[in-house]
């Protein structure tokens, strides 16, 4: 979709024109006359994303992502959000849209008080975190970009030491299909496998027969014997794998903490692990937590996140669902801070709005842009 013909399908709902919320034209500069000036004005659009290839995970297939696209302007400046909401997340546009509806930021003058906007979206609902999160990264866009400085430098991290992201494939009944996810690996110095699927070893057996990359594994709750995981933990280890990412589901906390302690690999939280009291939870039955913006309601929250499992010992892994490099790119400022990063998926879908990350030989680059480092495309 173009810009231009964007524009013109950005009609909020009736449900959202009761919100005191001041709404423009999705995708332009809103000028002062269309919100209140000198405060925060939010808007919104649904946008569903469309993926290059069929995901198939332990429990479903998707070939799209539903999301929601945000825009807070403050006197003239524009900060960038979204919200991707991929199924077990349990929300939907519908939800999203009507706490966004609810939200008033036009009571806020200071778009830095970040904590206390944070504290507001809480009293008005529980829960809608991947809808915070949306208003949480156009937030932090547009105080970069009041700063004129991108959010990696606000924190005082090096983009130098960025980790080399993996790449995710998934099984593919068709093996011409599965063979070309394979070869698109090739620009990767990690990959990382969906399993859980009944065909797990098939896959890492495929790719083995062409390359010896570094592999990682996302079992999403997949497994649920502990043997069985444990087994795989091994064969894994022998076949050049970093971790294993949710082995077992989320609930069987004594049996994962029963394979951490015999697993060869690490193993990652990463269902279980949604927000910051999850990294207490998590020490101790899981080696390292995998943070994702969609989870944490954001990049205010992610960053608490990463402090807090590193004072614990753990590992940190940065994670996104299927996004556009609106929100990837937010993710990656937080990059230089982690150990391993999976910030693959706005390369996973057809229809990205935004220019943001790179990855270059397989290394997260970040851009050296104000706020979260995006730029809307044509």
């Amino acid at each position: 979709m173009n810009r231009r013909k964007f524009l013109r399908t950005s009609i909020l709902g009736t449900a959202l024109a009761m919100s005191p919320v001041s709404f423009s034209a999705f995708g332009a500069p809103t000028r002062r006359a269309a919100g209140k000036p000198g405060r925060l004005n939010l808007s919104f659009q649904p946008y569903e994303l469309k993926l290059r290839h069929a995901f198939n995970l332990a429990k479903n297939q998707r070939t799209t992502t539903p999301g929601v696209q945000v825009q807070i302007e403050y006197d003239g400046l524009i900060g960038y959000g979204e919200a991707s909401m991929p199924p077990y997340l349990g929300e939907s546009v519908q939800s999203v849209t009507e706490f966004l509806g609810k939200l008033d930021l036009s009571r806020f003058s200071d778009p830095f008080r970040i904590e206390d906007i944070h504290a507001y979206m809480e009293s008005v609902a529980p829960d809608n975190r991947a809808a915070k999160a949306s208003v949480d990264i156009a937030l932090h866009d547009l105080t970069g970009k009041i700063m004129g400085q991108p959010w990696y430098k606000i924190w005082g991290l090096n983009p130098a030491t960025t980790p080399n992201t993996s790449y995710t494939i998934s099984y593919q009944p068709d093996p011409a299909e599965m063979q070309r996810e394979i070869d698109e690996c090739a620009p990767f110095r990690v990959v990382k496998v969906k399993m859980g699927v009944g065909h797990d070893k098939e896959i890492v057996e495929a790719l083995r027969r062409t390359s010896d990359v570094a592999i990682c594994v996302d079992a999403n709750q997949g497994w649920s014997d502990k043997e069985h995981a444990l087994e795989m933990c091994h064969w894994l280890a022998e076949r050049n794998c970093l971790f294993v990412e949710q082995p077992m589901p989320k609930e069987m906390i004594d049996e994962t903490a029963w394979v951490r302690e015999r697993s060869p690999l690490p193993i990652v939280a990463d269902e279980f692990l949604q927000r910051l009291p999850d990294v207490q939870r998590a020490h101790g039955v899981y080696d390292a937590i995998n943070i994702k913006l969609m989870k944490s309601t954001g990049m205010h929250e992610a960053y608490k996140m990463a402090v807090l499992a590193r004072s614990l010992g753990m590992k940190v892994m940065l994670g996104c669902m299927t996004e556009t490099s609106c929100a990837v790119t937010a993710a990656a400022q937080l990059s230089p801070m982690v150990d391993w990063a999976d910030l693959d998926g706005n390369l996973l879908i057809a229809n990205d709005r935004f220019d943001g990350l790179k990855i270059v030989d397989g290394k997260v680059t970040i851009p050296d842009r104000p706020g979260i480092g995006v730029e809307l495309l044509g």
